[in-house]
């Protein structure tokens, strides 16, 4: 199994004058599904922002093997919240894949014939080869989550970042989603997701980072969700999931 690892060290991150992270440092481990968790504003796409170098730091370091992240980038499929992806644009289904191809094709060069069997198979593998020749606008949320992870894995990356790619998609959309993370992190690959919902979902998950603008708790995804750290986290009230042996019940935890 590959042992590539991404280390955050010491990382802040201010948004003008506000705080919104402090001194993250932890490790993204190859081979694991990670998930980033945590309350609204708790800083989780910021983070993952932050170690791909799309935001400025205010202080620390992201490496992947040892050299900074930012400088890899060739490496790494990143794949931003839908709010953030201009849905009028006029591009097809397949042009939004082969957008994918571009940085190992160079710009303005033509394609080449094994590009387009990358491309077509990546379509294939995510249930969406039949709307090739459609408008992306005229698609449903989970049908457009699911292109854009076609064109993720079309880039051939060893990194895979997903700003809350479960947001408004339908069920059958969640599970390839899944599906296919779980194939990835199988093969070695980095698999980073935000996430922001802590229902039966989260056992999918091997390893969770738990945020409010500082680091509350990380690694395997029981230890992360112990009772005290997701209070620590969401203060008040909050529902999420729990799992008890090999008996796993949803268990609603109100705080006052």
């Amino acid at each position: 199994m590959n042992q590539a690892k991404i280390t955050v060290s010491h990382l802040g991150v201010y948004y003008r004058t506000v705080e919104a992270l402090r001194n993250i440092t932890l490790q993204i481990q190859a081979g694991r599904l990670t998930g980033i968790i945590g309350p609204n504003g708790a800083g989780k796409s910021t983070l993952l922002k932050g170690m791909l170098g799309l935001i400025a730091l205010s202080n620390g370091s992201v490496t992947y093997n040892e050299k900074p992240l930012p400088e890899q980038l060739e490496k790494v499929a990143y794949v931003p919240q839908r709010s953030q992806i201009d849905w009028t644009y006029p591009a097809t289904v397949w042009d939004v894949v082969m957008m994918g191809r571009v940085r190992k094709t160079g710009w303005f060069r033509r394609f080449s014939s094994m590009s387009r069997r990358i491309a077509f198979e990546a379509l294939i593998r995510v249930g969406m080869d039949g709307y090739r020749d459609r408008s992306i606008g005229q698609l449903s949320g989970g049908q457009q989550q699911r292109v854009f992870l076609a064109r993720a894995l079309a880039q051939e990356a060893d990194i895979f970042c997903f700003d809350e790619p479960f947001v408004g998609v339908d069920q059958k959309t969640e599970n390839i989603l899944f599906d296919i993370f779980h194939e990835l992190a199988e093969v070695g690959k980095i698999v980073v997701v935000v996430n922001h919902d802590l229902g039966e979902s989260i056992t999918n998950f091997d390893d969770l980072i738990l945020l409010n603008k500082e680091l509350l708790a990380v690694g395997d995804r029981q230890v992360v969700l112990q009772e005290e750290n997701l209070y620590r986290a969401y203060g008040g009230k909050v529902g999420f999931f729990v799992e008890k042996g090999n008996r796993e019940e949803v268990f609603n935890k109100m705080y006052n």
